[in-house]
C-alpha cells in the first residue's frame, strides 16, 4: 500500500517552515530546507503516535475489533 502526503516547505525570515497538507497538527521549521524536512517527517510520527494514544484512551474497556490496514512509508 502506498499513501502519498504532500508536504509545504515556506521559506521565513529565520529558515524554513513545513507542514504536511493532509495531516493537520504536523508542522515544524528549521534553518535549512533538509532540517525542516527531517523535523517534519519526526512531527508526522509524533502526531500519528499521540491519535493513537487517544483513540487508545478512548476505547480502553470497549469491545472492539482492531486490525491493521496496512503500512504507510513516508
Amino acid at each position: 500500500m502506498n499513501v502519498k502526503i504532500t508536504a509545504i516547505f515556506e521559506k521565513s525570515l529565520y529558515g524554513y517552515i513545513g507542514y504536511v497538507e493532509e495531516l493537520p497538527g504536523a508542522n515544524s521549521q528549521g534553518l535549512t530546507l533538509e532540517e525542516t524536512k527531517t523535523n517534519l517527517i519526526e512531527a508526522v510520527q509524533l502526531v500519528l503516535e499521540s491519535n493513537r494514544q487517544i483513540v487508545e484512551d478512548d476505547i480502553a474497556g470497549k469491545e472492539i475489533i482492531k486490525e491493521a490496514l496496512g503500512s504507510f512509508f513516508i
